[in-house]
């Protein structure tokens, strides 16, 4: 987990060492971009006297890295950074010296020594958005039809226009007394948006009347593989082969001997 930097190279004789860090954001930070989070990440880490590693050239940037951006105005509960330091340090130190710098809204939750060559890579994310009484029982019968279908196509808009099928990317989506919960799949070759989930049910008008979106939950396929060794079970199966056929996104499922 520590990697010394050679000779030669800048940063000779610095012991590299990375860390992830978990926080969550919300209140008025939900209203802050993605460059602006990285931006007051980079200021806590000054202000904490953390020693940071940079990249090389003219314009060097912290080796800092967010595995998932968070879309405007989304509570985020399970954020993570990935850090590069110049040398090794406590966790726990790490996690105290940034929440002493950290603005209302930002709760430092954990800190972890991992791999430098380890990078995180998002498998699934999960979401929850508050209902009314009265928008459960409205959305019910929508969510049954739609979990029984064998695929949601909808219009993606965004980069380009495009008709996507999202169901393949639904792992869980269902109904508690006062709330909407879902989780999707993330892919290399995409995922669903918890909007589009919200505009196939009906409740996307929910966001623009002031509801708000939370995202509750980021799953990492270095972990989940970790914890599939230590518990000795297999993984989460692999997800769906997703090829683009006309501007429409199939699930095509693996068959039975198949690489």
């Amino acid at each position: 987990m520590r990697e010394r930097v050679p000779a030669g190279y800048p940063g000779h004789g610095w012991t590299m060492t990375k860390y992830r860090v978990r926080f969550t954001k919300a209140g008025d930070l939900r209203f802050l971009s993605h460059h602006d989070l990285m931006r007051l990440m980079e200021r806590m880490l000054r202000r904490a006297n953390l020693p940071i590693a940079f990249t090389e050239g003219f314009h060097p940037k912290p080796r800092m890295q967010f595995p998932s951006a968070l879309a405007l105005g989304v509570v985020g509960w399970q954020e993570i950074a990935e850090i590069e330091f110049r040398e090794p340090l406590d966790p726990e130190a790490i996690r105290e010296r940034l929440a002493a710098q950290a603005l209302p809204g930002m709760q430092i939750l954990s800190v972890q020594l991992i791999p430098r060559k380890t990078t995180g890579q998002v498998v699934e994310a999960s979401y929850r958005l508050a209902l009314s009484p009265d928008q459960v029982e409205g959305v019910s019968q929508r969510l049954a039809q739609l979990l029984d279908a064998t695929e949601w196509i909808i219009e993606r808009k965004r980069p380009q226009p495009k008709r996507v099928d999202i169901r393949p990317f639904i792992v869980d989506l269902r109904l508690d007394q006062d709330a909407l919960s879902m989780t999707l799949r993330v892919t290399p070759t995409g995922s669903a948006r918890a909007e589009e989930v919200l505009a196939a049910l009906n409740l996307d008008g929910v966001l623009l009347d002031g509801g708000i979106l939370e995202r509750t939950r980021l799953v990492l396929a270095d972990e989940l593989k970790t914890s599939a060794e230590q518990t000795g079970e297999t993984a989460t199966a692999e997800p769906p082969i997703i090829e683009e056929n006309s501007g429409c996104l199939e699930s095509l499922q693996p068959q039975k001997g198949s690489a």
